[in-house]
């Protein structure tokens, strides 16, 4: 497996068809949500800025797409970094995939000095609540909404990146 940092030609195809799929068999999105992701993620990689922002995507050695992770660090909300497009292709789920990209993913933060992360999802993606959760996220709001066809509980997690010097800072006594 390797790892892209960068924009390659078909990447906005790579992510947004993995979505789709997904989203489309796993909960019966449809054209709305599929027109979302990709006017979304093409507005992301026309202002991507190196500085600020991730794209970071997993492939086998045959250049076969198997996942996708995001930071926008544009901070359009005061917020902080946003986590976006996370997904990991069904022949890469269970590999330690989705581990390696948030890991990667939350390194690029503290990296450029983020205090803070947010993402947006909804109830049900049991398998990457847990990884959120294992890498410190936390529910802070949940509201149902029919955004995409039907009611949902969408959800905000948050993980607040103390400063490098203070995060491991021991007393002794």
């Amino acid at each position: 497996m390797r790892f892209d940092h960068d924009y390659y030609p078909g990447v906005i195809a790579d992510i947004l068809g993995a979505h789709a799929r997904y989203y489309a068999q796993a909960w019966s999105f449809g054209k709305k949500f599929e027109a979302k992701v990709a006017a979304d993620l093409a507005g992301f990689i026309i202002n991507t800025n190196a500085d600020r922002d991730l794209l970071l995507t997993a492939k086998r050695p045959d250049e076969r797409f198997l996942g996708s992770i995001v930071i926008d660090g544009s901070d359009h909300a005061g917020r902080g970094a946003h986590l976006r497009w996370f997904i990991v292709t069904p022949e890469a789920q269970r590999t330690g995939l989705g581990k390696q990209l948030l890991d990667r993913a939350i390194g690029f933060c503290r990296e450029r000095e983020y205090r803070h992360i947010y993402l947006y999802t909804f109830a049900g993606l049991d398998s990457a609540r847990r990884l959120y959760e294992q890498a410190g996220f936390k529910l802070a709001e949940e509201q149902e909404a029919n955004t995409w066809g039907r009611m949902m509980r969408e959800q905000r997690f948050d993980l607040d990146l103390p400063p490098e010097d203070s995060a491991g800072s021991a007393t002794s006594g």
